[in-house]
């Protein structure tokens, strides 16, 4: 199974929308996820035209569920500097 594949796997039938970035039925983070397909097919843009999409995830406890991507919580990782040897022009 691919993220990325075009076609919608079967699951995604039945999921719903979770309005919280978790499994509504046992709470796991989307990282927890058994498979995870994004539906990169059909975009939505904003009121600011930027772009979101459905993220599908079933979860290890069988239940499916779907949430905007711009709902995703942001990365722990994404207000972190980069070391000056990594900058570009560094010598």
């Amino acid at each position: 199974m691919d993220a990325f594949d075009p076609i919608a796997p079967d699951w995604t039938q039945s999921a719903t929308h979770a309005h919280e970035f978790h499994c509504p039925q046992c709470h796991a983070p989307s990282l927890e996820a058994q498979q995870v397909w994004l539906n990169r097919r059909s975009p939505v843009y904003t009121e600011n035209h930027r772009r979101k999409w459905q993220e599908f995830y079933q979860c290890q406890c069988g239940y499916a569920w779907w949430a905007w991507s711009s709902d995703r919580p942001p990365s722990k990782f994404s207000d972190r500097e980069l070391p000056q040897e990594d900058l570009p022009g560094f010598w």
